[in-house]
Parts: C-alpha cells; sequence; structure tokens
C-alpha cells in the first residue's frame, strides 16, 4: 500500500499517545528518587529532598488514590515501557472551596518533546471526569518557563503571583504564577 493511500485509511483515527500514565506503585521509589533527588530537577522547587523526605512522598503517593482525594501517575513511555516522569493531582483547600492542584516532572532525557503536556493534558481529563471539584490550579515557579508555558497551552488562566513555602516547613519562599483551569467548561 503506497504511504498516501496509507494515510488516508488511517484518516480520523486516533493516535495512540507516545506517553500513557500509569498508578503510582510501590515499585515507583527509584523513579521519585531521579526526580526529587536531583538538584537539576528540583532547582524551581528549592531543590533536593533527603532520601527520609522521599521516602515519605512514595508512602503519599501510595496512599493517595485510597484517600479518594486525588491520585499520582507515573509517565511512562508507550513504546519502550520506561518510566519518565510523574504527574497528579490533589485537594486542596482554598478561598473558592475545595479545588484540586496539579504537578508534574519528566526526567531531563525527555524534556522538551511535549511529554509534560501530554501527561498533564490526560490528568485533566481524569479530573474532569470526575466532576467533583470546579477548578485545577496549578503553581509553577515564575522561572520556569516551560511549566508556564504548558499551562498556557492546555487552556489555564493566570490569576495572579503568590508566595508560598515550598516545601512545607523548609523555609524556602517560592513566587509562583497561579493557572487556573475550569474544569466543568
Amino acid at each position: 500500500m503506497s504511504p498516501l493511500r496509507s494515510r488516508r485509511r488511517n484518516a480520523g483515527r486516533l493516535k495512540e499517545p507516545e506517553f500513557r500514565l500509569e498508578p503510582w506503585g510501590e515499585d515507583d521509589l527509584p523513579l521519585l528518587e531521579k526526580l526529587m533527588g536531583d538538584a537539576s530537577m528540583t532547582e524551581h522547587l528549592g531543590g533536593p529532598e533527603s532520601p527520609e523526605k522521599i521516602v515519605e512522598r512514595q508512602e503519599r503517593y501510595e496512599r493517595l488514590p485510597g484517600t479518594g482525594k486525588g491520585r499520582m501517575f507515573k509517565i511512562v513511555e508507550a513504546a519502550t515501557g520506561e518510566s519518565v516522569g510523574s504527574v497528579g493531582y490533589w485537594e486542596r483547600e482554598s478561598n473558592e472551596g475545595q479545588v484540586y492542584e496539579t504537578g508534574w516532572m519528566v526526567l531531563p532525557a525527555f524534556q522538551g518533546r511535549g511529554v509534560a503536556t501530554s501527561a498533564t493534558s490526560q490528568v485533566i481529563e481524569r479530573a474532569r471526569a470526575e466532576r467533583k471539584h470546579r477548578y485545577l490550579y496549578a503553581y509553577p515557579s515564575v522561572d520556569n518557563a516551560p511549566s508556564n508555558a504548558i499551562c498556557e497551552k492546555l487552556g489555564f488562566t493566570l490569576i495572579d503571583v503568590s508566595e508560598y513555602e515550598y516545601p512545607k516547613d523548609s523555609g524556602n519562599i517560592m513566587r509562583c504564577n497561579d493557572w487556573r483551569l475550569d474544569l466543568f467548561n
């Protein structure tokens, strides 16, 4: 079959995503160590977490689905099965009541390929399907141009710039853009 004929035949078919989401599991600690224990990966988050904090985070990620308050996923390259990052959403209190917050991280070798955009788009659809909370927020550092571009590309609205202590009780103050997406639209 000619390439043109093949393209016509496949026109209108949905393309399988190059990256899929899988629920975060007990075997994902090595990925989390790469994501949260590396200075270059956490430069916009106040620096790497200690091994103890990473283990605590792993336990939170594993428990999260059972609470009904969110989900964490590993991002997996479909062709190889390699874990390349994380993405998720979780509840938090805001002046609008309960909302979701989202965040993502992608290993350096996979950055710049649309992985975070694809994964976050998949998370948006999952959160939207729940019809539980109207708003999904993202809080990238004002200095994190790629993450801010993802928010804009996915239809978030820039609401404000705020300062947050992250990680909690660390004394590290971050200036973040407050991006909001209406999940009911």
